[in-house]
């Protein structure tokens, strides 16, 4: 299969590794190996006692019942565990769907969420989230979308890029469309424990026997480099996962195995700090966002670490911020990447240093910028 370009891969492989001010991307700081050792009580005596043999299809027995006790109904036999989310939704999207199913997929979404089926041949319905109502899921227009074709719903919440998300009614709300329609439901919750004053919601499975659950450490745990990720569903379609596994990445190391079941185990305690950090950023980011009015308009995050606001004045962000990596090396994710090219994901997960250094270039950027233009306009 040909899959198109993706948009957002092409652009953080541009510039992910060569700016100093990251407030582009959608995770928070990143751990080291010395950070775990001492949050989880790791001693390098442990590592010595691995034995570097093959796991199994889903993954060892250890590390998924730590999962599931975790992040999922308590039975390992319910989890794989994968390299990252994005072998999980790889591995889930090309073993359900066949040519010409129909899936709904919330709109602007992360890319392996509809180029996946599209490359399958099946079609894609977007639900779209408006930004003039603060991106909140309209489940009315939702009933429309939803017939007897649709093989899948695919959601993300809390949503990346936009940060919005779902009362508690409004997800069982999905999950009772959903059950209507028999279609199963895709639950992205990489962003699940990252809330500001809610709850997190209620992941899907514990009611629903076609969710199908999707998590990762790259996001709220500070652990992209470790890719792990996981996939809580009937084991039914976890096995039928297996001749496509069989022919890619097979299982995961146990070193890795190994670390995910002691952060499993130990989630809490990664999670409080950067948690307690993001929003910390958050409040940064709002304030920025207020004295910058003219320039910004922002959207509030309701989870994630992730916003997408409009860039007062751009019909097309992408220029901009090309130019704010190669100047002012401050990474930023133009809308294109997302569909809507007026906006940019901006992330607030990261060190609150750089974060403050990253927005401070931010507004000087967007300041020369429109004063340039004012004084084309001045001059014509």
């Amino acid at each position: 299969m040909r899959y198109e370009s993706a948009a957002l891969e092409d652009w953080m492989r541009h510039y992910y590794f060569s700016v100093d001010f990251d407030i582009g991307s959608s995770g928070v700081e990143d751990y080291s190996v010395a950070d775990l050792r001492k949050l989880l009580d790791i001693d390098s005596s442990e590592f010595d006692e691995i034995v570097l043999r093959d796991s199994t299809t889903l993954g060892g027995e250890e590390v998924r019942a730590a999962i599931a006790d975790q992040w999922g109904n308590g039975d390992p036999d319910w989890a794989m565990v994968t390299h990252g989310a994005s072998e999980a939704i790889y591995l889930v999207m090309s073993t359900l769907l066949d040519p010409g199913d129909e899936i709904v997929v919330l709109d602007p979404a992360y890319h392996t969420h509809h180029s996946i089926a599209r490359t399958l041949g099946c079609t894609v319905v977007p639900w779209r989230m408006d930004a003039s109502d603060s991106y909140r899921a309209d489940f009315d227009l939702l009933r429309t979308l939803v017939g007897p074709r649709t093989k899948a719903i695919v959601v993300n919440f809390p949503h990346n890029p936009t940060g919005a998300s779902l009362t508690a009614r409004e997800r069982d709300e999905l999950v009772g469309i959903a059950a209507d329609s028999s279609a199963y439901l895709v639950w992205d919750q990489a962003f699940r424990e990252l809330t500001y004053g809610e709850e997190p919601l209620r992941d899907p499975v514990l009611d629903y026997p076609r969710a199908i659950s999707i998590g990762t450490l790259s996001k709220g745990y500070g652990l992209p480099g470790l890719r792990v990720g996981w996939c809580i569903a009937h084991p039914d379609v976890l096995h039928g996962t297996f001749d496509l596994r069989d022919r890619t990445t097979l299982h995961l190391s146990p070193l890795v195995e190994f670390l995910a079941c002691r952060v499993a185990r130990g989630a809490d305690r990664l999670l409080a700090g950067r948690l307690n950090q993001a929003g910390h950023n958050l409040g940064l980011l709002r304030e920025w966002s207020r004295r910058n009015a003219d320039l910004v308009d922002l959207v509030e995050p309701r989870g994630g670490v992730t916003t997408f606001p409009r860039l007062i004045g751009f019909v097309d962000t992408t220029d901009f911020c090309h130019d704010l990596a190669r100047r002012h090396r401050v990474l930023l994710v133009p809308g294109v990447c997302f569909g809507d090219p007026q906006r940019v994901r901006l992330g607030f997960g990261g060190p609150t240093r750089a974060f403050e250094r990253g927005l401070d270039e931010l507004g000087r950027a967007l300041r020369g910028h429109h004063d340039h233009q004012g004084a084309d306009h001045v001059q014509s």
